[in-house]
C-alpha cells in the first residue's frame, strides 16, 4: 500500500469529532490556499514615459551586400 492509501484508510476509520478536529486542522492551517487567487491590479500605463530612449539609426550602407569573409567566417576568433 502506497503512504496515499495509508492515510485514505486511516481516515476512513476515524470517528465523527476525530474527523471534524481534522477538518478544523486543515482549514486553520491551509485557508490560504482554499481562498482564490487575487487578480493583481497593475498600475495604468504612462504614454510617451520612454519616449526619447533608444532611439535608433539606420546606417547608410544598410542594403548593401555582405562580403564573402561575413558568409564564411573568416577573422572570427
Amino acid at each position: 500500500m502506497t503512504d496515499l492509501q495509508q492515510l485514505i484508510h486511516a481516515v476512513d476509520e476515524l470517528s465523527n469529532s476525530e474527523l471534524k478536529q481534522l477538518y478544523a486542522h486543515i482549514v486553520e492551517t491551509h485557508a490560504t490556499a482554499l481562498e482564490e487567487p487575487k487578480e493583481t491590479v497593475l498600475p495604468p500605463r504612462i504614454l510617451g514615459l520612454f519616449e526619447n530612449v533608444g532611439e535608433t539609426w539606420m546606417s547608410d550602407d544598410f542594403d548593401a551586400e555582405l562580403p564573402d569573409s561575413f558568409w564564411l567566417g573568416e577573422g572570427i576568433v
